[in-house]
């Protein structure tokens, strides 16, 4: 596996990488549809070192997972500007997460029901008033099942992150007028 080039910006800290991956919102699946490379912004939730996501069955996404499970799942937060009175200096403040490893189909109700809770809990907290019923579920989830919704989830075998942290004073903010 490749490693992370400029190492002075490598997280190594796994704590941090897990908050980092637990509060973000958008993640990008890629993934390899024969010769051509094909990527998807998603939703997602990241809980005990693994990733889920789900969506629709059918489609381009599962059919090229379906055809070759390896993916790359990347995250990125980007923080602002930080300016130098040299330009090719200024940089951005960011976080970034890879994670590299196979999409897998979910075809355990319990496993589903649960996740697809955490991604209500994460995106739309308190706005329903009961948590989600294994029957309600097992009725909308996977092709399997004959469903609409496809539940995934990526057990990591290979995770980079790199940082460039906010620096404080000098981020750029641009003048309002």
């Amino acid at each position: 596996m490749v490693e992370v080039r400029y190492k002075v910006r490598e997280v190594l800290d796994k704590r941090k990488i897990d908050i980092f991956l637990q509060q973000a919102r958008i993640g990008h699946l890629g993934m390899v549809d024969g010769h051509l490379p094909y990527v998807v912004p998603l939703n997602f939730v990241w809980t005990n070192g693994m990733l889920y996501f789900h969506g629709a069955t059918g489609g381009r996404r599962n059919q090229v997972m379906d055809e070759n499970p390896e993916v790359c799942f990347t995250v990125c937060e980007e923080y602002g500007t930080i300016p130098n009175p040299v330009p090719a200096k200024t940089d951005t403040a960011y976080m970034s997460v890879m994670l590299f490893g196979k999409a897998q189909p979910i075809v355990d109700l319990d496993e589903a029901t649960h996740m697809l809770q955490e991604m209500m809990d994460k995106y739309v907290s308190g706005y329903y008033n009961r948590p989600l019923s294994q029957q309600h579920v097992d009725k909308y989830r996977s092709a399997v099942f004959g469903g609409p919704v496809q539940v995934y989830r990526i057990d990591p075998q290979h995770i980079t992150a790199k940082e460039n942290p906010i620096e404080d004073g000098r981020m750029f903010k641009p003048e309002l007028s």
